[in-house]
């Protein structure tokens, strides 16, 4: 299903493998240190709170990044963050109990302040790579693709991992991912403009750029203010997947992996459905993010495992194409030249609004049942859905959105 398009598309094969050793060995760890904290906690504030470190690093790093992607090599930045990780991600073989839970909000810091600097190198990348422009959508599903092979093999075989072998057997392996991952990247053959982007862009003023990008494009507008909203809730779901798994079903890392696992199933088939879709993108990503809602709804509802790791599967699967549709829609309205910086814009304010999201997401769980949580985090994503289409109508009514703009 993949073997032409990464025939034809080569490079961006190289890169697409790359995220998947990367990812797998990432979520490997993840898994087993959310697992941990759990175990040796006994308290979901202490996940809230690693995974909020995780995304507060993107405030600072992450236009950081985006401004390096554009000026310098995207090939370096990438090789040079996922080595510098290596280290770090080492780090957790120290971790023994409460007192030294402190290692892991320092690794789970710097880590994060490596991925802030990568994922805008990385996003840029991908249509400068493509030789043909006009499978933006496939290849957008196929990153979906990519983040669901990550959770399948990383989060459920991580889960199974950490349960058999113990977490630290994880810890290695994500540093082994991370200089594997390093090794494919150096492979990749950039375009040479990139060398001439170098003096272009010393001259730019960026964020005046990036304003009148914005401002010039209704869809982005759009995109970009769903990406707020919905990271303003996002943190909920987040932290109630580790804890429906512990907490409410008992089901310890094991339970982690598995429905992780369902959510990488999940974004892998919505390849199918995203790489049919030809237009009206815009609409169809908004439909998506309510039908999510709907799926974690009734997720905080669920008594039974088997019905709890469908429903998991439901809300990716809605997850995988909307995100698939709202990156092209960001791809095409957003000049190639101005990737990395928009992406590292966008990147950091979505990642920090998360991280506060899953701090107070954490918090909350000392005092409101996991249930009552995933009720109201799945209504916040049906309200903004219905928010953002209410102002789609508004916009089209008013012709600032185009009747045929393959949105």
């Amino acid at each position: 299903m993949w073997g032409a398009l990464f025939r034809q598309e080569n490079q961006y094969g190289k890169l697409f493998y790359a995220g998947v050793v990367n990812g797998i060995g990432d979520r490997f760890s993840s898994v087993a240190v959310y697992a941990m904290l759990l175990q040796i906690t006994g308290s979901g504030f202490a996940v809230g709170v690693t995974l909020a470190i995780r995304l507060f690093p993107f405030l600072f790093f992450g236009p950081i990044g985006g401004i390096l992607a554009d000026r310098y090599s995207k090939k370096n930045i990438l090789i040079i963050t996922d080595l510098s990780r290596i280290i770090f991600a080492l780090l957790l073989l120290f971790v023994n109990g409460k007192e030294d839970i402190w290692i892991v909000y320092l690794v789970s810091f710097f880590l994060a302040a490596g991925e802030a600097i990568y994922s805008p190198a990385r996003k840029s990348s991908i249509p400068r790579l493509l030789k043909d422009k006009g499978i933006l959508l496939k290849v957008n599903s196929l990153e979906q693709v990519m983040v669901g092979i990550v959770l399948i093999g990383g989060a459920f075989s991580g889960g199974i991992v950490s349960f058999f072998f113990g977490p630290q057997f994880t810890f290695w392996l994500n540093g082994f991912s991370f200089l594997a991952a390093a090794f494919i990247i150096s492979t990749i053959t950039f375009p040479s403009e990139e060398k001439v982007m170098k003096s272009v862009h010393r001259e730019k003023l960026p964020l005046s750029t990036v304003k009148k990008i914005i401002l010039a494009s209704a869809p982005l507008q759009l995109v970009l203010l769903g990406q707020i909203f919905v990271a303003l809730v996002a943190g909920i779901d987040n932290v109630l997947i580790s804890v429906y798994a512990v907490n409410v079903f008992n089901l310890g890392g094991f339970g982690v992996g598995a429905f992780y696992g369902a959510l990488g199933i999940g974004l892998m088939v919505s390849f199918s459905a995203a790489n049919r879709l030809k237009k009206n993108l815009l609409v169809i990503g908004i439909a998506c993010l309510m039908l999510e809602g709907v799926f974690l709804v009734l997720q905080s509802q669920i008594y039974f495992v088997i019905t709890a790791f469908f429903i998991f599967t439901g809300a990716a699967f809605m997850s995988g194409i909307g995100n698939a549709c709202f990156d092209t829609v960001l791809m095409e309205e957003i000049p190639e030249d101005h990737h990395g910086m928009v992406f590292g814009l966008t990147e950091t304010i979505s990642n920090t609004l998360i991280g506060v999201s899953m701090f107070f997401a954490g918090l909350a769980t000392e005092f409101i049942q996991p249930r009552t949580m995933g009720l109201a985090g799945g209504l916040s994503y049906i309200f903004i859905g219905i928010f953002l289409l209410i102002a789609f109508c508004l916009l089209k009514s008013k012709s600032s959105v185009p009747e045929n703009v393959n949105q």
